[in-house]
């Protein structure tokens, strides 16, 4: 089928199931989400020419996974989005399976845009190949086809380019899998981004120290920060120990010092970046004023996904709010990005309520679809703390054990199950509620708890309790929902 062909199929979806997904009392307020179908991982990110690009993994047609396009938003200021035309679209033989995640960089006033083409054979093997796409307008994209193939000693599953350049080379960091079935992540470099050397495994299960850590590296993401070597991995694979790696896929980091010239990478631990239901896929981009940002796949494939009600109205997934990424020490602090409060109805805070010396039962805050709350607390000299939220989601710190929690209702059988991380103080508490999405940021971002949920949309309901006395400072700011326009027609 052509690229005309499908975009026409993808138009057509858009617009028979507009009415369904705009109505669905789900469909969330201000992130980013697929106008139909299915959305997964963030891809190319980056600030071109002073305006923000967020491309995504989509498929148009189901509300599950199969030939993905590169769907696309575009921005001035991180709030207003612009929903542009694909800018990647498989229907080239390399591709048909699906354009796969990757990276954009901007060279001598081009957009460039590196993805994976997914394909299957005559005989249902998978074949990859690393490709690439220019523009001169950041909207319009020239396909020139693949230009890495699959090293030996390695499987199909290598894929999700993440590329850079630093002293004048080019520098390609790619998720894989060996035919031992262990992760890593593998290095190319190029002076002209055409020629590419292969350069090995900079990390990886059984390298560096590291023990078993999955069969397969997805979405690899190198970048410095605070003079320190961060590389972002999602690893699949990976068995649960005690309150880590609880989802089926995992996404975290490490930090070290990486050696382009001998491409050694000495890193510490692997530590998770969100401690929530939904988080996979992140991926980071430095802006014009010198940050670090990071979207994430709000979702994850895994035995619950099927059940989400949004299926029946034609979509499924979103994407995180944009975070500020610092290190603070060896720990990744996650931050709302600033743009943020430009989603608050109005500058003053639209509900504010002070405790002294409170005790049991506390009060309860007029939620609203979409809101903004933070608590500071002064001092806790209570076993434990919870906030429950529109009778689905229980946020509970337990200051003796030193933990935190979340607990959703299962999308599959309403069952309680949860979500936890060791804290050893709760000081600062940031809730970004959506209509079916919460964001949690403990202590300005020391940790994170990303997650869907599902809850009666009319039960809006945010009540606080603790069995002991509390002091503390809880804000409430009604947000707007954010400013979308398509130029979907006009292409």
């Amino acid at each position: 089928m052509t690229q005309q062909d499908l975009l026409q199929r993808a138009f057509k979806e858009i617009l028979e199931n507009e009415t369904l997904v705009s109505n669905d009392p789900y469909r969330l307020q201000y992130h980013l989400m697929a106008p139909v179908g299915l959305i997964n991982d963030p891809n190319g990110l980056i600030q071109f020419n002073g305006v923000y690009h967020v491309f995504y993994q989509w498929n148009p047609f189901e509300t599950s996974h199969g030939a993905k396009f590169w769907g696309h938003y575009t921005s001035k200021d991180l709030v207003h989005w612009v929903l542009q035309p694909p800018a990647l679209v498989p229907c080239e033989w390399y591709e048909k399976n699906g354009c796969y995640s990757g990276s954009a960089v901007e060279d001598e006033g081009k957009l460039y845009l590196f993805y994976t083409g997914n394909l299957k054979n005559e005989d249902g093997e998978r074949v990859s190949h690393q490709c690439i796409a220019v523009s001169k307008d950041g909207i319009h994209f020239d396909k020139k086809g693949p230009f890495i193939s699959v090293p030996k000693g390695y499987t199909p599953h290598f894929r999700d380019p993440k590329v850079w350049k630093s002293n004048d080379i080019w520098y390609m960091v790619i998720g894989a899998q060996t035919e031992r079935k262990e992760g890593q992540a593998v290095l190319f470099s190029s002076k002209n981004m055409i020629d590419w050397q292969f350069k090995g495994p900079m990390a990886g299960s059984n390298m560096n120290g590291l023990g078993d850590l999955g069969y397969m590296w997805e979405c690899p993401d190198l970048f410095n920060l605070g003079n320190r070597d961060v590389l972002l991995v999602s690893p699949q694979g990976i068995e649960a120990q005690g309150y880590h790696y609880q989802n089926l896929f995992q996404s975290g980091y490490f930090i070290g010092e990486w050696n382009p010239e001998t491409n050694v990478y000495q890193h510490g631990d692997f530590t998770e970046l969100d401690r929530g239901f939904d988080f996979y896929a992140p991926q980071t981009f430095e802006d014009e004023n010198g940050r670090r940002i990071l979207f994430a796949w709000m979702g994850i494939t895994d035995e619950q996904e099927s059940y989400q009600p949004t299926i029946a109205n034609g979509w499924i997934h979103a994407l995180t709010l944009p975070r500020e990424l610092q290190l603070i020490g060896d720990k990744l602090y996650q931050k709302p990005a600033a743009e943020l409060r430009r989603l608050r109805k109005s500058r003053d805070v639209d509900e504010q309520v002070s405790l002294y010396d409170s005790e049991e039962s506390w009060f309860e805050l007029s939620a609203s679809v979409s809101e903004k709350i933070n608590v500071e607390f002064h001092q806790i000299d209570a076993d434990e703390v919870e906030i429950a939220i529109r009778d689905n989601l229980k946020l509970r710190y337990q200051q003796k054990e030193q933990l935190f929690t979340l607990e959703r209702k299962s999308f599959m059988d309403r069952a309680p199950e949860s979500r936890s991380c060791e804290l050893t103080s709760l000081e600062k508490l940031q809730i970004f509620l959506d209509s079916s999405s919460v964001e949690i940021f403990l202590n300005e971002g020391q940790e994170v708890f990303t997650s869907r949920f599902f809850a009666d949309p009319y039960h809006q309901k945010v009540k606080f309790t603790a069995n002991g006395k509390v002091n503390a400072t809880i804000q409430k700011w009604d947000l707007l929902s954010f400013s979308l326009v398509t130029e979907l027609k006009k292409d």
